[in-house]
């Protein structure tokens, strides 16, 4: 086993201390900068008319921007809950059913949610779920499109084509905490993470940044901006949907699992099944209709 070649920078999660218990931390603001961020650039988009110039747009955009600001309070609503709940239902409930003798996490879960319920939302204490994350995101843009009676499938693509700048700030937090590090590893990119043995690891966490979050970024700005997939509702976000599962599955070699699942496939691997059908299945309504002219 080499040494660990590149060291770990120990930032300190704390970014400010406030007083006593009150503090921003950087995971905190992950959310809000990935958040800012998207909106932004939904905005930007937006106002660059020849974008919207062809059919099915016909020179009008499928949101005004006053849409767009308001559509970021129920994303941010959305992600959080759904972190939260996905959390407490795929690892503090399922997995720890499964192999609580292995997860150092469960702690006496799932029936501590029972005999102390605040566990439920004890989100301070450690535990979101990107998955989950993401299906809160999506259920809060299918209700914000109902209520104001707009094009799901073409504000679902605007907002995939930047939901990767949140998958960057977010996996980025992970790396400052640290958590979620990578397996062991003798390569020269392996660091010694505080909290996970004297062994370098992969530092999984920034390769997951730069997959799900630099280059899912950019393959989507391509797909919008030179091939105009955003022609074809749908089909945006069936391609963020196939490159993200994609990319996570294959993070998961590089990650260490938060405990076995079912065999050598991880939680995290087996999550990206129902990220590749979603794809699969906005990829059909997508294509099935010819494109307008």
């Amino acid at each position: 086993m080499v040494q660990a070649l590149l060291p770990f920078p120990h930032i300190d999660p704390v970014l400010l201390h406030i007083w006593g218990p009150f503090e921003i931390r950087w995971y905190a603001l992950s959310y809000i900068a990935g958040l800012v961020a998207a909106w932004w650039g939904i905005v930007w988009t937006l106002r660059q008319k020849a974008l919207w110039a062809h059919p099915p747009f016909n020179g009008k955009p499928p949101a005004t921007e006053d849409d767009i600001g308001d559509l970021v309070v129920w994303a941010t609503f959305g992600v959080i809950l759904g972190g939260r709940l996905g959390w407490v239902l795929l690892y503090g409930t399922v997995l720890c059913s499964v192999t609580p003798e292995q997860a150092g996490f469960c702690q006496g879960l799932p029936m501590g949610f029972l005999t102390n319920p605040l566990r439920i939302i004890a989100a301070w204490e450690g535990g979101m779920s990107f998955h989950g994350g993401l299906l809160g995101v999506v259920v809060a843009v299918w209700l914000f499109c109902r209520r104001r009676k707009l094009s799901l499938l073409s504000v679902a693509d605007l907002a995939c084509a930047f939901a990767p700048l949140g998958l960057f700030f977010g996996r980025l937090a992970n790396f400052i905490k640290p958590e979620l590090w990578g397996r062991v590893t003798d390569s020269p990119l392996g660091m010694i993470f505080p909290g996970a043995g004297p062994l370098p690891r992969h530092p999984s966490q920034l390769y997951e940044a730069a997959l799900e979050g630099v280059v899912l970024f950019i393959i989507l700005q391509i797909a919008l901006r030179v091939f105009r997939l955003h022609e074809r509702p749908g089909l945006l976000s069936a391609l963020f949907f196939l490159g993200y599962g994609t990319f996570r599955f294959i993070c998961e070699f590089f990650r260490e699992p938060d405990t076995a699942f079912l065999g050598p496939v991880s939680m995290g691997m087996a999550l990206s099944i129902p990220v590749w059908l979603t794809a699969g299945a906005l990829f059909v309504v997508a294509l099935r209709k010819p494109a307008r002219t």
